[in-house]
């Protein structure tokens, strides 16, 4: 047993060290050269997301607030300046500007091309900052958190410009639908919510679904929006798309995953490629799904 055990060891250790946070990522062109790259966080990244056609913002446990590229993969800014972890990071597209939540129970917002310090301060909830959603101009802010409320902000003055409370309301996630005045919100309390942001009042629930609802996102024309749900041994964590427009109901479930389904995503629609998602979970998978099917590719 110790021998096998020994072997395992070996193969774990020798299979998790390109893995490291600590450790330089190595990438190996066509020509076999080897780039190196320091890693962008030195702990664990939390949050990513696409900011402009080449850059991708990331957040981490080490409470910074990284912009890598996409393409040669280096860590080209870091901001600094939240107290605790940095729970999610959001931006508008082809923007300069970088949102970050935290469990400080704040939000920042930092200019591409400014200092390392944040530009714009967003205080105001009691616990753990869980929701994050930026209007396609970044003009406005939508915060949501474990203390059962969204907050709306304006991003120049940094002021609170509404704040909403609905009792069990653990928001999970918040992600602002293309071209619309609506917030998709995610919850602990099993519900997926649309926001009308002029207002900050709930605009539709839609059915409550049978486990706490993890994530969302909401597709580029603005028809449709997805929700994860948690799940074990094979129960829920499914993902579900909803229709935005006409029935405002469940349109179909992509049943797969084993564990809590823990991210979900519309993916960018080609010329020629079918509507498509993709989710990630707990049991280490990534699927791919026709959207119109709930196939998998």
């Amino acid at each position: 047993v110790a021998r096998a055990m020994g072997k395992l060891q070996s193969k774990i250790s020798f299979h998790t060290t390109k893995y490291r946070a600590d450790s330089s990522v190595g990438q190996t062109g066509p020509a076999g050269a080897s780039r190196q790259h320091s890693p962008a966080h030195t702990d664990a990244v939390t949050s990513v997301a696409a900011l402009q056609p080449d850059l991708c913002v990331s957040g981490g446990r080490d409470k910074s607030v990284a912009v890598s590229s996409w393409r040669s993969g280096a860590a080209l800014r870091r901001f600094t300046g939240h107290e605790r972890e940095v729970t999610k990071v959001t931006s508008a597209l082809d923007s300069s500007r970088v949102f970050s939540a935290s469990r400080d129970r704040t939000v920042m917002m930092w200019e591409l091309h400014g200092t390392s310090g944040p530009s714009q301060h967003f205080p105001g909830h009691d616990l753990v900052v869980t929701g994050l959603a930026v209007s396609p101009d970044a003009s406005q802010l939508c915060t949501g958190s474990r203390d059962n409320t969204v907050c709306k902000w304006d991003t120049e003055t940094g002021e609170c410009l509404g704040r909403a409370a609905i009792s069990r309301n653990l928001v999970t996630h918040l992600c602002w639908v293309p071209g619309e005045p609506y917030v998709i919100q995610t919850s602990e309390d099993k519900t997926t919510r649309v926001w009308d942001s002029r207002e900050l009042q709930v605009a539709h629930t839609f059915p409550a679904k049978q486990h706490i609802q993890t994530c969302c996102d909401a597709s580029q024309d603005g028809r449709y929006c997805l929700s994860s749900s948690s799940g074990s041994a094979g129960h829920g964590a499914e993902a579900t798309l909803w229709d935005l427009r006409q029935t405002r109901g469940q349109v179909c479930e992509y049943k797969g995953h084993f564990q809590t389904t823990t991210s979900c995503v519309f993916l960018p629609r080609g010329p020629t490629l079918a509507p498509s998602i993709a989710t990630c979970s707990s049991d280490s998978t990534v699927k791919l799904w026709d959207q119109g099917t709930a196939g998998r590719g």
